[in-house]
């Protein structure tokens, strides 16, 4: 089952998860359910996720659950302010992923869902910025790229720069 996960992202990140916190854990995960959060169960976690809640509007629903870490994968760059929702995170350790902002790419915005869009797509030094900010001391971070099977100058530029950064901080 390991490696026939869909994305070489969620094996990335399933990796990074699995070295910090071993199954069994119980999650936070920021968002809605999505293929992530089965994948997480599937290897023994138990998720919670804050359902379709504006978190942005609602920054205190991730006070709801007493959990060993809160999970945020590739969520805070569809916020507006990121930095309220990490304030209001009261679990003593995070894990979470963003986008990195590519050079040679516009920021990522569906046309068909106004939710799937990016607001923020950070270079890492902005990201540990917020962490920092917000009250969290970065123990661990990890990059990858994320190749497209596609011809072109940006495909090529894509197997090298890397696209994902994950981290582990603590309060």
């Amino acid at each position: 089952m390991y490696n026939e996960l869909p994305h070489k992202r969620y094996k990335h990140t399933l990796d990074f998860l699995q070295n910090i916190l071993p199954a069994p854990a119980t999650i936070l995960d920021l968002g809605v359910r999505n293929p992530f959060s089965e994948i997480m169960e599937q290897h023994g976690y138990k998720v919670y996720n804050t359902s379709g809640e504006d978190l942005d509007e609602f920054p205190e629903i991730v006070k709801q659950h007493k959990v060993d870490a809160v999970t945020a994968f590739e969520i805070f760059e569809h916020l507006l302010s990121p930095y309220e929702v990490l304030k209001a995170i009261e679990c003593e350790k995070i894990i979470a992923t963003v986008p990195l902002k590519l050079w040679f790419a516009k920021a990522y915005r569906s046309k068909t869902d106004m939710r799937d869009r990016h607001f923020h797509e950070f270079e890492d030094w902005q990201f540990d910025w917020l962490l920092e900010k917000s009250g969290w001391n970065i123990k661990k971070k990890s990059k990858w790229t994320s190749p497209i099977h596609k011809i072109g100058f940006r495909p090529i530029l894509r197997k090298f720069t890397p696209r994902y950064y994950a981290i582990y901080a603590e309060k």
